[in-house]
């Protein structure tokens, strides 16, 4: 490749959909349609392009696995190619132009363990598979573009380098508010990927020309050759597609601004078209890369710094545990908007020297409030400290982190992650059951927040201190399954373990010499039964509650009498399960916090 300024094309899948090829995912028409394709790259060249890119930016198995074609993978990625390499020869023949076939390749579209289920072996070789076609085919460099994991990134041009020595670009996608380019972020990003042996390193989508020759800037470091594919601004959706609104010439204005910043490889991303290519084109034909003055300043190595936040002092739960015999108890949520109830059962449960309540996140699929409001009620209007549990099933990883931030805001530091259950059992079965991510992948949410640091490694200002707990099962039928889980959710950073109930001294025993080596104090689920009926019900009918045959029929021989057996039982189970565990999560059968009480009452 020539090392002065070189032009890039432009958007695929914006010219597939204006063209009404719009069928998903774009890579298809590689087979389905390649005089289309054809036709795009011809009209990228003839508006000044020097690089096409082929048209397999989602052609790797996971991304095509979203339609069934996983199995396409060496046709889509080499049929790609081909029509690029053609196009290509034309010009070379004909006008005796030099055209560039860069192999275009994105992220997988799936999430590394823990956040994800993707081992980054298995994300490798899903790479390499892609790569390896591409580079077969005749490609003359590999495009990776659009990554935001910079760890996802790294894993790619591993990729690239087990299977070509051919030049690399490699370009992350920003976040949109810029609110990265005040510390070392950027800077951090170019010395990271710049070490890994790449030949280009630079930005693309996501961020308009503004935002782009912001970020650009902000990356600069000497000796490195840079490159810059903006998008075309912030698009707006209509009737379900996205339609951008920059013009050429404000982009082509940036563009100019970009290369003066030392971009030597510039083009444009999602939104732009021939027309704005050939902008670029007219305002960069005689512009030096590196003309401006970027006014550099020395780094100073802890400029971005993150410092505890004034008020994240660690709880008082999470400063008690292992010192004292805590108790929290899980409060009823009323549907609707009265939460008289649940202040009313706090105070109870404050003034009986109960240390915690746990407020549930939309158990069993149930509408309720959200559990950030009713706990900050909680605190603020009875003083008792909360668990705010907060569920992986209706939040993505923006929701998430959101509600991470809301937490730190109100004032809730105690957070037990949990699956959730899914939502075709509750009020709205039809709803969308998230899960972006599982609960390993949550408590590594809650321990970056502590750390000052959001998932992708962004700044948050501050360093949370939350007390991360997580959800457990003594009792669950595949217990192989469910240490193994909890072996990761330790790693993650989860610090105490809350039980599902367990009723029997020898379960508890056989979970508590299972998990010594994790070092994580348990806060076992007490639940006292009411009756016969309730009994059978949960261990019947609710997923993760087991009881042994002798105790159902110990409250079935008691008839009226089973409220005060339950408090008996839970009584005696907790008394001899005291020396091993650091407190009790106490759930008792609806609104009866009494019966809570009793049992501390009786050990």
């Amino acid at each position: 490749m020539k090392e002065d300024l070189i032009i890039c094309d432009g958007a695929m899948g914006t010219l597939l959909d204006l063209y009404e090829y719009d069928e998903l995912p774009h890579d298809i028409q590689n087979i389905k349609n390649p005089d289309i394709i054809e036709r795009i790259h011809k009209e990228y060249i003839e508006a000044g392009a020097e690089i096409i890119e082929t048209n397999t930016f989602g052609a790797n198995r996971y991304r095509l696995s979203d339609f069934y074609l996983q199995d396409k993978v060496a046709e889509f990625n080499k049929k790609g190619v081909e029509i690029a390499q053609k196009v290509a020869r034309y010009y070379q023949e004909h006008e005796n132009r030099t055209i560039y076939v860069a192999g275009a390749v994105g992220p997988t579209g799936k999430l590394l363990e823990p956040i994800g289920k993707v081992t980054a072996e298995q994300m490798l070789e899903v790479f390499k598979e892609q790569i390896s076609v591409l580079v077969e085919t005749g490609v003359d460099l590999i495009m990776l573009e659009t990554f935001v994991s910079l760890n996802e990134l790294d894993i790619a041009i591993n990729a690239v380098k087990e299977v070509t020595d051919l030049p690399i670009v490699a370009q992350k996608a920003f976040s949109e508010d810029g609110a990265i380019l005040g510390g070392n972020f950027p800077i951090d990003v170019v010395e990271h990927i710049h070490k890994r042996g790449v030949d280009v390193v630079g930005a693309n989508c996501t961020v308009g020309p503004q935002r782009m020759f912001g970020i650009i800037k902000s990356m600069y470091q000497e000796g490195v050759v840079m490159s810059a594919q903006p998008a075309a601004g912030i698009p707006t959706l209509r009737d379900g597609r996205s339609v951008y609104h920059t013009t050429p010439e404000y982009l082509a204005m940036y563009a100019k601004q970009l290369v003066e910043a030392g971009v030597k490889i510039i083009g444009a991303c999602c939104g732009s078209t021939p027309a704005h290519i050939r902008e670029i084109k007219k305002a960069v034909s005689n512009v030096t890369p590196g003309a401006m003055d970027l006014d550099v300043k020395e780094r100073k190595p802890e400029a971005d710094k993150v410092e505890p936040a004034p008020d994240a002092e660690r709880s008082t739960f999470a400063q008690n545990i292992g010192k004292k015999f805590l108790t929290t108890v899980e409060l009823d949520i009323p549907r609707g908007l009265d939460m008289s109830s649940v202040i009313d059962g706090a105070t109870y449960l404050k003034k009986e020297g109960i240390d915690a309540v746990n407020i549930t996140d939309g158990a069993r699929a149930r509408l309720r409030m959200t559990p950030l409001a009713i706990c900050h009620k909680v605190q603020a209007e009875t003083g008792m400290e909360t668990i705010t549990h907060l569920a992986c099933r209706d939040r993505n990883m923006i929701g998430m982190q959101a509600d991470l931030l809301g937490c730190h805001s109100l004032g809730l530091k105690n957070i037990l992650v949990i699956t959730g259950d899914p939502a075709n059992i509750g009020d709205y079965p039809h709803a969308t059951s998230v899960f972006d991510v599982e609960s390993v992948g949550f408590i590594r949410a809650v321990k970056r927040f502590n750390e000052g640091r959001d998932l992708m490694g962004n700044s948050i200002g501050m360093k949370t201190n939350f007390l991360i707990g997580c959800a457990a099962n003594p009792v669950a039928d595949d217990m192989g399954y469910e240490l193994e889980k909890l072996e990761r959710k330790a790693d993650e950073g989860a610090e105490v373990i809350f039980t599902q109930p367990v009723l029997e001294l020898h379960s508890l025993e056989s979970f508590m010499k299972k998990i010594d080596h994790l070092k994580i104090p348990v806060m076992v689920g007490i639940m006292p039964l009411r009756s016969y009926r309730h009994a059978e019900f949960l261990h019947n009918e609710i997923p993760g509650i087991n009881i042994p045959d002798p105790i159902r029929d110990r409250f079935k021989s008691a008839g009226k009498n089973g409220a005060a057996l339950g408090v008996k039982l839970a009584a005696e189970f907790l008394r001899d399960a005291k020396h091993m565990v650091a407190g009790a999560y106490m759930l008792p059968p609806f609104k009866k916090y009494q019966m809570a009480i009793e049992i501390m009452d009786a050990i």
